[in-house]
């Protein structure tokens, strides 16, 4: 089974067109897609947590 594609937080800023301050305004309040902490402290999202977020907002917004 192929491992799920990780993206850095760089990467999904740039797919989603948000500045890291306002990405880590929204994470405060509780919004924004499952990320993962790396033990390096690093964040990584996974492809298709991003998707479901990004179709959740697309829902929310309809």
């Amino acid at each position: 089974m192929a491992q799920p594609e990780m993206l850095k937080l760089p990467e999904v800023l740039d797919l989603i067109g948000m500045s890291r301050a306002a990405f880590y305004r929204m994470r405060a309040r509780g919004q924004g897609p499952k990320l993962l902490k790396l033990p390096n402290g690093q964040l990584r999202c996974r492809r298709r947590d991003l998707d479901v977020w990004l179709t959740s907002c697309e829902e929310s917004a309809a």
